[in-house]
């Protein structure tokens, strides 16, 4: 146990984190749930976290084209 708790940080709030982003990755959480569970008042801290952890979103050409449809829509 001594082993687990020299990582550093808390060790149930490390637990917490590493359950929460295994929910999330298996999409029984969604981002604003995960935002919450884990008290990010940001998106973009949120965001920030998950990449520190490795977790990427998929984004497709799809997203793309919506993206850009959202964009020339708004006049850009």
């Amino acid at each position: 146990m001594s082993r687990l708790s020299s990582g550093g940080g808390d060790l149930s709030r490390r637990f917490m984190e590493a359950l929460a982003i295994d929910e999330y990755r298996q999409g029984r959480v969604s981002k604003a749930e995960l935002r919450r569970i884990l008290g990010f008042e940001t998106r973009p801290a949120l965001d920030g976290f998950l990449k520190e952890h490795g977790v990427f979103e998929e984004y497709t050409l799809d997203d793309l084209e919506h993206d850009r449809q959202d964009l020339q829509r708004a006049g850009f």
